[in-house]
C-alpha cells in the first residue's frame, strides 16, 4: 500500500463513532477471510502432499459443487482420470476407494475456495449497499475480490500443466499458486491492520513525521514472499525428498553442481539441487535481517512501539525454520509438512504486524 493511497484512506481527522463500529466490523469480516485463506493453503498442502491435486479433470465451478453422488458418477469420474498421464505412469490399476481418497481433498480444496469466494462477496455487497465501507475504501475492497478471482483462475492454470505430458504440475505454476494466495492473505490482513490502526495515527500524528524501521520491515516482507515462491518451487519438484541433511548439502554448506544445467538460469527453478539451497540460504537471510531489526528496535528509543511486534517476528522465522529443518531430516513426513506451510499463516501476520506499526502506529517519541 503506497503513501497515498494510505493517506487517502485516512483524510477525515477524526472517525465518528459510527465511522469506528464500521471499521471494526470490516476488520472482524477479513480475519475472518484470512481465517478460511490459511485454512485453504494447509488443505492445498495436504492435496499436495496426497498427489490429490490431479485428481478431478474438469473445471466446472458451479456443478463442481455437487460430488458423485452414485457408483456409475464414480467410474465416470475415475476413468476421467484414467486418461491423464499421472494415472497411466503412476497410479495405473488404482481401486475406486484409493481414487475417492485423492479426489476428496482435491474436491474440498476447490470446495473450500467457492466458500472463500462468497463469503467475502456477500459481505461486502452487503456492508456497500448499507453505507458502511467508505467511498476510499471501497476500491480496496474490490481490489481483494478481484485478486481472489484470479486465484481460482491460476489454480486451473496449475492443474491443466499435469493433465497432459507431465505427471505432476508444473513447479512454476504451483509457486505461482501458492505466492498469490499468500499475497492475498498478506494484503487482506494488512487492510486489516490499517484500520485498526489508522484511526490512531490521523489523529495525532504530524504530516510527514519519519517512520522508524519502515524500509526494513518492507525489506522483510518482500524477502518472505520470494521465500514462500521458493518453497513452491521446492515442492513442485519435490526437492525435500533430496539432500536429507543439515546443516551440510550433499557434504558441503554451498555443494558443487549447483550451476551445472543450461542455460545457467534454469538452475534456480529446475535443479533440485539449486532450488533447495537457495530456499535454505534465503531463510537464513531473513531470519538474521529479523534478529538484526529486532535488535535495532530495541536499541532504538524512538521504536518502542515496534518491539513486541520484532519479537514476534523473530520467534515466529525460528520456529518455521526448525519445522522446516526437521521436515527436511525427517524426508518430508506429512504432518511436519503441512505444519511447516501451514504455519507459514503465522509467519506472515507477524511480518504484516511489524510492517503495518511501522507505517502506520505512532512513534513512541511523539
Amino acid at each position: 500500500m503506497s503513501e497515498t493511497s494510505a493517506a487517502s484512506l485516512s483524510d477525515p481527522l477524526e472517525p465518528s463513532s459510527r465511522g469506528a463500529r464500521d471499521r471494526r466490523a470490516i476488520r472482524l469480516w477479513l480475519y475472518g477471510i484470512c481465517l478460511l485463506i490459511f485454512a485453504m493453503i494447509v488443505v492445498g498442502g495436504a492435496t499436495r502432499l496426497t498427489d490429490s491435486g490431479l485428481s478431478i479433470t474438469e473445471w466446472k465451478p458451479i456443478h463442481g459443487v455437487i460430488p458423485p453422488l452414485s457408483v456409475a458418477e464414480w467410474e465416470e469420474e475415475l476413468e476421467k482420470y484414467r486418461q491423464i498421464p499421472e494415472y497411466q505412469l503412476v497410479n495405473k490399476g488404482m481401486s475406486l476407494e484409493e481414487f475417492k481418497f485423492i479426489f476428496w481433498w482435491e474436491w474440498g480444496h476447490r470446495l473450500l475456495g467457492r466458500v472463500i469466494g462468497l463469503a467475502f462477496f456477500v459481505p461486502l455487497v452487503w456492508f456497500w449497499w448499507r453505507g458502511r465501507v467508505e467511498r476510499q475504501l471501497l476500491p480496496w475492497l474490490v481490489g481483494g475480490f478481484v485478486l481472489g478471482g484470479m486465484q481460482g483462475v491460476v489454480g486451473w492454470w496449475m492443474v491443466v500443466s499435469g493433465l497432459a505430458e507431465r505427471v505432476d504440475v508444473s513447479q512454476y505454476r504451483l509457486a505461482a499458486h501458492l505466492t498469490l494466495a499468500c499475497l492475498i492473505f498478506i494484503y487482506l490482513y494488512g487492510l486489516a491492520r490499517f484500520l485498526a490502526l489508522a484511526p490512531v495515527a490521523r489523529s495525532v500524528a504530524p504530516a510527514g513525521r519519519k517512520r522508524p524501521f519502515l524500509g526494513t520491515a518492507t525489506l522483510l516482507l518482500v524477502l518472505l514472499v520470494a521465500q514462500i515462491f521458493l518453497g513452491g518451487l521446492v515442492a513442485g519438484l519435490k526437492a525435500g525428498l533430496s539432500f536429507n541433511t543439515w546443516p551440510l548439502m550433499d557434504g558441503a554448506f554451498v555443494p558443487s553442481g549447483l550451476w551445472t544445467m543450461a542455460p545457467a538460469w534454469i538452475n534456480h527453478f529446475e535443479n533440485v539441487l539449486t532450488v533447495q539451497f537457495q530456499h535454505r540460504m534465503t531463510a537464513y537471510l531473513i531470519v538474521v535481517l529479523g534478529a538484526w531489526a529486532m535488535w535495532a528496535v530495541y536499541r532504538s528509543s524512538a521504536a518502542r512501539h515496534l518491539r513486541g511486534a520484532a519479537h514476534g517476528v523473530v520467534v515466529a522465522l525460528v520456529v518455521q525454520m526448525l519445522i522446516g529443518i526437521a521436515t527436511l531430516l525427517g524426508h518430508v513426513p506429512f504432518w511436519l509438512a503441512l505444519a511447516h506451510q501451514g504455519f507459514i499463516a503465522i509467519v506472515m501476520i507477524a511480518v504484516v504486524e511489524f510492517w503495518a506499526r511501522a507505517r502506520f502506529a505512532e512513534p513512541a517519541s511523539a
